[in-house]
Order: structure tokens, then sequence, then C-alpha cells
């Protein structure tokens, strides 16, 4: 007996419920027919609205439905990029990183080769200038009467073309007596008071000095007067 009981009462309740969502319900529905009426059509659009207001409770939910459905589309995610144009943009952007990184390499190769070529170069007529200093003493040594001599006139022409050679590659002497003082051309070994030059001058040359393009291969070792 006591079960019997319990279960109609179980029935009872769901009963109730069911009831009070049908009330509901219908409140819901005639809420929507006098808000539908109390608004005046204006034209066309606004007739064919108040039709649509006064659609069963089926049509109501059918429309919720749609609504769910277009604002799913509407709102929806984004859609992905396709995986080819993705593999498409890394290729080329990975490309371009590639391209942008040749370039710096070749130029700083460039720009290393170059400073090689400076630096064998000055190294080459470094020891090469000796050489000309040898050739100027010796030939500073000759006689008057020995310099028709055809072995003389042969180291002078030896000389002759072993600084033209050098000219060729931009290698000059760095103009020294008579000038003033430069510490970035001059090495000053010696002073001396002499009226004859103004202050700070070249008064006399030890060494030749000589530069490679815009650069000092050997600074001139001189004597600066006062």
């Amino acid at each position: 007996m006591e079960k019997h009981k319990e279960k109609s009462q179980e029935e009872m309740v769901k009963e109730a419920v069911e009831e009070a969502k049908k009330a509901a319900e219908e409140n819901d529905s005639q809420e929507t027919a006098e808000d539908c009426e109390a608004k005046a059509p204006e034209d066309t659009e606004e007739a064919e609205d108040s039709e649509a207001c006064e659609e069963t409770e089926d049509g109501e939910a059918d429309g919720k439905e749609d609504g769910k459905k277009s604002g799913k589309k509407l709102f929806g995610k984004k859609n992905k990029k396709d995986k080819k144009d993705e593999k498409i943009e890394e290729l080329t952007d990975r490309l371009t990183r590639q391209m942008a990184e040749f370039d710096n390499f070749r130029k700083r190769t460039e720009k290393e080769k170059s400073q090689m070529y400076e630096i064998g170069a000055k190294d080459i007529i470094d020891k090469i200038l000796p050489v000309v200093d040898n050739f100027e003493r010796g030939l500073g040594a000759v006689r008057e009467e020995e310099k028709e001599d055809p072995f003389i006139q042969g180291m002078e022409k030896v000389y002759k073309q072993l600084m033209t050679t050098l000219e060729s590659v931009e290698v000059k002497p760095i103009e020294a007596v008579g000038k003033e003082f430069n510490p970035d051309f001059h090495n000053a070994v010696m002073h001396v008071e002499d009226e004859n030059f103004g202050e700070n001058i070249i008064a006399e040359e030890f060494q030749k000095g000589y530069m490679y393009r815009d650069t000092v291969v050997r600074h001139s070792m001189v004597k600066v007067a006062n």
C-alpha cells in the first residue's frame, strides 16, 4: 500500500509540473500575439512581420531552430586556410630569409676579400721598399764621370721601371722636405734649429715614406727644424 501511495504522489507531481509548463507556454504565446496586434503595420513588410507573429508554437520552435542554424553560420568559426596555402607562405618566407642571408654573406665576403687583398698588397709593398732604398743609395753614390757607364745606365732603367710599376698599383712616395711636419705621414727622428726653415718644417729626409692608395705603408723618417 505504501508503495502504491508513493507512486501516485510521484504521478501527481509530474502532472502538476506538466500543467505548469503548459500554462507558461500559453501565457507566452498570448503575450506575443498581443504585442503583434498592438503594432500597426505601416507597409507590406510590417504586415508580413505581423502575420509571422501569429504562427503556431511549432512554427516558433522551427524559427528558433532556424535562427540557431543561421547564427551558427553567421557567427561560426572562420574558415581555416588551406594547408597548401599555408605551406606556400611558409616556403616563401623561408626563401625570403635565405635570400637576405645570402646577400649579407655576399657583401661580407666581398668586404673581407677586399681587406685581405689590401693586407696582402701592403705586405708585398713593404718587402719591396728596401729594394727601392738600395737602388737609390747605389745610384746616389755613383760619381758624375761614371754615369755614362752602360752598367750604371742599365741600373737606372731598372730602377725607373720598378718605380713605374709601383705607381701603376697606386703606390706613391710621401712628400717630406719643405713640407710641414704631419705625424700621420712623418716620423721625426731629429730636431734642428735652422733659421732657413720655418717652424715645424721638415729640413731633411732620411728614409722615404710610401702610401698605398689612401693608407700609409711606411712613414717618412725626417729631421724637423725649430
